[in-house]
């Protein structure tokens, strides 16, 4: 069997992690060609020596000397800072999981895109800040891309392309975060360690904040509308507590097709990267004999307005959606840092996008990028 190459972009976090002990399980089926992290240079030398990639790359130049040290005579290529990210992501390859967090990923996602034959994205951001631009250059490379969001994971595996006008809606689950029953005063004034405990899936800690404010479920919205391009008023969300069901696509007969799993990211990333076969999971299965009920409800768009954003925002254009990630990355960073409480998040998100409505969408990366610094900026100061 040909085994196929494997970059990684963010490996040393939770996504990169999971990649990489699949990859273990499955060392017949795949090789590692570049790994890159952004300063967890310990759990970087840890997965070359394991891995023996070509090249890998540290974004903080200030680790790379450490970086160098431990690969010594490993005969691993080593490479660091902006450039040596962007070098080691232009990399050919097979497969290609793009898994940085935040819109730190957009410029080595779009450096790899065209070359890759399969481009995985873990990350919603760059898809919500520039999801037209990645998504025409994933057309012009032929460059297939696979979500690895569990809920887009889910519709991309039940969707019939060729029944595409018989669709009725694109239904996204939502567990609901750790603060689905708190009363909003409470949960406004909750800690970041009360944040980041999601009662389901074992997330880095921006993502579990995401999900505890739903802001993460609103970027979901305009990433699935990029995705699977349909209208907004065709995507939908319900709450299901249990994350067993993943999302759903309802045709217009009135059928549901559901992808179900336990809640663990292996599973979404183990059919990516086998996509178009399937392979085994290191992941954890479901026990049907114990799995007594699956409950939903409608969520609290008064508790969670964030979803009512990200409609605002498909509809007010693409400048509105990077305002809204800027905001949220921006927001979130202080509320983990102590500075300013969870209930700020969404003001902060809502001031930004009224920034934001009067400009343009940008055309290109660059301007992406400025337009989000020129948000963060904004709000800092």
């Amino acid at each position: 069997m040909t085994q196929q190459f494997v970059t990684i972009l963010g490996s040393t976090g939770s996504i990169g992690t999971s990649t990489l002990d699949l990859i273990r399980a499955h060392g017949e089926k795949f090789k590692i060609r570049a790994l890159i992290a952004g300063s967890n240079v310990e759990l970087l030398i840890e997965q070359a020596l394991a891995f023996k990639p070509e090249m890998v790359a540290i974004h903080d130049e200030t680790r790379f000397d450490r970086l160098r040290e431990g690969l010594k005579g490993s005969g691993v290529e080593i490479v660091a800072g902006r450039s040596g990210v962007l070098e080691a992501a232009a990399l050919n390859t097979d497969i290609c999981v793009a898994a940085i967090v935040g819109l730190a990923g957009l410029e080595p996602l779009m450096t790899a895109l065209p070359h890759c034959r399969k481009l995985l994205i873990a990350n919603k951001e760059p898809l919500v800040a520039a999801g037209p631009i990645v998504m025409r250059a994933a057309y012009q490379c032929d460059t297939k891309i696979i979500p690895l969001d569990s809920e887009h994971n889910a519709i991309f595996q039940v969707f019939e392309d060729d029944n595409r006008d018989q669709i009725d809606k694109l239904i996204l689950t939502a567990s609901g975060g750790p603060f689905r029953t708190w009363p909003i005063e409470k949960m406004n004034l909750a800690t970041p360690d009360q944040a980041i405990a999601h009662p389901n899936w074992s997330m880095g800690k921006k993502i579990s904040v995401d999900s505890a404010s739903m802001v993460n479920k609103a970027l979901e919205i305009i990433e699935a509308n990029q995705l699977f391009g349909l209208s907004p008023t065709q995507i939908e969300v319900i709450i299901h507590p249990q994350s067993i069901i993943h999302s759903m696509v309802e045709y217009r007969d009135g059928s549901v097709l559901a992808q179900m799993g336990a809640p663990d990211m292996r599973t979404p990333i183990a059919y990516a990267l086998a996509y178009p076969n399937r392979m085994e999971t290191t992941g954890k299965t479901i026990n049907w004999a114990t799995l007594k009920q699956l409950d939903f409800e409608e969520p609290d768009h008064i508790k969670f307005p964030a979803l009512r954003i990200a409609y605002s925002c498909i509809a007010l254009g693409g400048a509105a959606c990077i305002a809204l990630n800027a905001a949220n990355e921006a927001a979130v960073e202080h509320y983990l840092n102590g500075k300013i409480a969870f209930g700020r998040i969404i003001p902060w998100i809502e001031e930004a996008i009224n920034l934001a409505i009067d400009q343009p969408a940008p055309a290109t990366i660059p301007d992406v990028i400025e337009l989000d610094q020129m948000i963060r900026h904004h709000l800092v100061a």
